[in-house]
């Protein structure tokens, strides 16, 4: 059963002693408060008793930041989220972010600036590879279990970015126009989880929503977060995101971060109104707001920092050092569970003992692929994918930057290794250069034993040759051990278990969100045009509203390359006796069911059961199925299990705009248990009365 975090001070006693501090501090006190400083630090008070506290990036990860004193000297590079989403479980979230809690304990950083969450909308999101992929629920528990193993080591969680943040093309200027159907329905309840699950931290998006910036947007902050989704604590900017300081006071926003500029930003990020520390007395003097404004601000900010304890405890404990090595455990397991085999025409596993050659190739065969910008984690140690594959193999694999026909030809196997350099500040295209696909194109005609290995943070265009390959990997971003991984499962001493937490499309024009980019511009590389606050904003229209992912592909009758849910294992599941213990329940009810699944293949391996719901006839359209449960379970060859499942009211409920609340129309509705969103391979009925 899952346990929301509580923190060591429950909230009244620790928002009665902030009110003691407030009382006790000058306006310029409380005005120094709600700024951010040195770029990655809250301020402290000696007087106080108030620590400064260390604000670390990333989800993934500590990132070390070198020009900043006292960083740690090695952090665990771990797969990035997107991956850790393609493994399903629960319960590895949970030991991911324990990891890296601990880490941070012993890198005295008080608050870790993830996990980040936004629903993966276009596969061109250069940040899609920080977050959980496209679907609300699958999304909603992994980050629940990711809050609470990351503050139970003491390490304050961040959820972000509040809300609508689904492209880093020209983010600054971007203008998320989205229903609030949607907002409920597909960009929320992540959010929502996160909060229930006990995160003590929020922070807000660079873009607008609905025609404000979201870090100083009531509607966003007081209304969908503090009222709507009842969150008590502290909610942050994003870094040089807000540029109204009496809106951001206002807004129910608490931190500015950083605070201030920096000597490189242009003249106008410079500006008194753009930052709290410079602008609120003059605001205060001017009648624009009044110093309760302020307080409340200060109050969240204290009362969020004395509950986590952070004001009778030190922030750095060495003694978690000593865990790193069961750090990198958890990050090669998460390797092990996130790498989804998307096709296999009996080319893999490859035999260790037979007489052979194996042919590695392609950019990121010696090099480790990972996402930029502030969710960057180098690690230590790092195992390439030739090493680890020679660690298996040995001399059977050679590999060739350029290799020649005659060298292609003669190899038994030959491992192409693809990949992308994706980042926070930019998009990036959903194609690979064309030379990459000539490449893979006439390795594949030439060996028929090609497999391609994608290392990437989203899905992308393999369209032109995925027919003509053997076999397809997608590794992720694998994180500094994560190649180990990947040499297990050619070899089949791991049995792959991952499966997508997104759609791949055949061509980016079927993606919901195609067009997003002006008639006339492109997509850049590089932070030059992130900072362009002066650019005419775009407007980013939600015109799909809740169809979004595979919602959108079955609604519009769009066959992708790879399906939702979908991933290959090298044996194979059987699924019988699909038994609901009620034909009809009145609405509110929940409804219980279980259903047998056995492993009737020759070797062990996971299964992840996946249930989806169907409303047969609606009065709103919906989608042709839901994600509302699954299940990661453990089969060894010949093992049968039974799995029992439980929907509650909600798991069958659509946002009504009508009366602003979620409701459940009495009818028919169907639940589907299958292996991927298209593999659906038991149904029942259940009839839901008033």
């Amino acid at each position: 059963m899952f346990k929301p975090f509580s923190p060591p001070i429950a909230y009244n006693d620790a928002k009665k002693q902030a009110i003691e501090i407030l009382n006790q501090m000058t306006i310029d006190e409380k005005i120094s408060i709600i700024g951010g400083y040195n770029m990655f630090y809250t301020k402290g008070f000696e007087k106080f008793n108030i620590p400064a506290l260390y604000l670390s990036d990333a989800t993934q990860g500590v990132n070390i930041r070198p020009e900043l004193p006292n960083q740690l000297e090695k952090s665990v590079a771990f797969p990035s989220p997107i991956a850790l989403a393609s493994t399903w479980n629960k319960e590895l979230s949970s030991n991911y972010a324990k990891s890296i809690g601990e880490e941070c304990r012993a890198g005295e950083i008080a608050v870790l600036l993830g996990p980040g969450m936004n629903i993966y909308r276009i596969s061109q999101n250069g940040r899609n590879f920080e977050y959980f992929g496209e679907d609300p629920y699958l999304a909603a528990r992994m980050v629940e279990n990711y809050v609470v193993g990351m503050q139970e080591t003491g390490t304050m969680a961040t959820l972000k970015h509040f809300i609508a943040n689904n492209t880093d093309y020209k983010r600054r200027t971007s203008n998320s126009i989205v229903d609030d159907r949607a907002l409920r329905e597909i960009y929320m309840p992540a959010f929502e989880a996160g909060v229930n699950a006990g995160a003590m931290a929020v922070m807000t998006s660079y873009n607008l929503v609905n025609g404000e910036y979201a870090g100083q947007n009531k509607d966003v902050i007081t209304g969908l977060l503090r009222e709507n989704l009842g969150f008590k604590w502290l909610v942050m900017s994003d870094w040089w995101s807000v540029f109204d300081s009496e809106k951001v006071i206002k807004s129910g926003l608490d931190l500015d971060m950083p605070g201030e500029p920096r000597e490189e930003y242009p003249a106008y990020m410079k500006k008194d109104k753009f930052f709290l520390r410079s602008s609120a007395q003059s605001l205060l003097e001017d009648g624009k707001v009044e110093e309760a404004d302020i307080d409340r601000m200060v109050t969240n900010i204290l009362t969020t920092q004395i509950a986590m304890g952070l004001l009778e405890r030190p922030v750095k404990d060495t003694s978690y050092f000593e865990n790193f090595d069961d750090h990198i455990e958890v990050a090669l397991q998460t390797a092990r569970e996130s790498m989804v085999l998307l096709k296999n025409n009996g080319v893999l596993p490859i035999p260790k003992s037979a007489d052979i050659s194996i042919l590695l190739t392609g950019e990121y065969s010696e090099k480790i692929p990972c996402g930029g910008g502030a969710a960057e984690v180098k690690g230590y140690d790092t195992i390439t994918m030739l090493a680890a594959l020679k660690e298996v193999y040995g001399t059977k694999v050679t590999y060739q930057e350029k290799p020649d026909n005659q060298t292609i030809k003669n190899a038994d196997y030959v491992i192409y290794s693809a990949g992308t350099f994706d980042s926070e500040g930019w998009d990036k295209s959903f194609d690979f250069p064309e030379t990459v696909n000539k490449a893979i194109k006439n390795i594949a005609l030439l060996n028929k034993n090609t497999i391609v290995a994608v290392s990437s943070g989203s899905g992308m265009n393999m369209t032109e040759w995925s027919n003509e390959i053997a076999g397809l990997i997608y590794s992720w971003y694998p994180g500094q051990i994560g190649f180990k991984a990947f040499a297990e499962i050619v070899a089949g001493s791991t049995n792959p278990s991952g499966k997508l937490p997104i759609t791949i499309e055949k061509t980016f024009k079927d993606s919901p969100g195609y067009g997003y980019i002006p008639k006339g511009a492109a997509l850049y590389t590089g932070w030059q045009e992130d900072h362009k606050i002066i650019d005419p904003i775009i407007d980013v229209k939600y015109d799909e509203s809740i169809f979004v992912g595979y919602r959108w592909y079955e609604h519009k009758e769009i066959e992708p390359l790879y399906n939702f849910g979908f991933g290959l294992s090298y044996t194979t599941y059987e699924y019988s006796n699909l038994k609901i213990e009620q034909a009809s329940i009145k609405a509110g009810s929940s409804v219980s069911f279980k259903i047998d699944i056995k492993n009737a293949g020759a070797m062990d391996g996971q299964e992840i059961v996946q249930i989806y719901v169907r409303d047969i006839e609606s009065s709103v359209e919906r989608p042709l199925k839901e994600l509302k449960d699954f299940q990661k379970v453990q089969l060894n060859a010949g093992v049968k299990k039974t799995l029992h499942f439980t929907l509650t009211e909600r798991d069958f409920a659509f946002w009504d705009v009508k009366t602003e609340n979620w409701i459940v129309e009495p009818g028919q509705f169907e639940i589907l248990v299958g292996s991927a969103s298209n593999n659906i391979l038991a149904k029942g009925l259940l009839e839901i009365v008033q």
